[in-house]
């Protein structure tokens, strides 16, 4: 993977076995995932301009407003597992979305999925988040049963629930930076044991 700068935007290029170019912001900084051999970067970087900087504006805000919020520290993973079942089968009642399976996993870009086949992926580190946001995020991939995209009628159904459901997606990228920073930490505190475990172990 590439690290570029063009004058005020920084980015990562990542060139894969694709036909089409295609940005992402998905960990908090720009990535343009190219193909092969793909010299027309600074062409799609001006095409896509202000998409990049109402990005970068979003991600900043976020990352300001997660100095004020904290995380729970204190919830089981196996909590976490009850607390989504419990949420599920309450959902699965009112709303008759139908879920085959739940699966647990660390998840590097997105709190949770929902895949064809009706399985519902949750990121473990869910169980950092106030309740009320956790209920949301599942909530949100249970609606996916009924409709895959992210279109009107996916939102309208949504506002039904979740009203203020902007906000709630504005929290979850905040509480995304939030928790990518403790886990940077904790990575190079862990980094920082082992080299001094290593040096008395010498």
């Amino acid at each position: 993977m590439d690290n570029q700068k063009n004058t005020e935007i920084q980015y990562n290029i990542d060139y894969r076995d694709i036909k089409y170019p295609r940005l992402e912001f998905k960990t908090g900084s720009l990535l343009l995932v190219l193909p092969k051999n793909y010299q027309k970067q600074t062409t799609l970087l001006e095409k896509h301009k202000k998409w990049i900087q109402t990005k970068n504006q979003t991600i900043n805000t976020a990352l300001q407003q997660a100095k004020t919020k904290t995380l729970n520290q204190t919830r089981t993973t196996q909590e976490l597992k009850t607390l989504v079942n419990q949420t599920t089968q309450k959902i699965q009642k009112e709303h008759n979305f139908k879920i085959n399976k739940i699966i647990y996993r660390k998840m590097k870009t997105k709190w949770a999925s929902h895949s064809q086949k009706n399985n519902l992926t949750i990121n473990t580190l869910l169980k950092h988040l106030p309740q009320k946001l956790i209920e949301y995020v599942i909530f949100h991939e249970m609606t996916h049963t009924k409709q895959r995209k992210h279109n009107q009628t996916f939102w309208n159904t949504i506002a039904k629930k979740y009203p203020n459901h902007q906000t709630q997606e504005k929290n979850l990228l905040i509480y995304w930076f939030l928790v990518q920073e403790i886990l940077t930490k904790t990575t190079l505190n862990n980094k920082k044991q082992e080299k001094a475990t290593k040096s008395c172990e010498k």
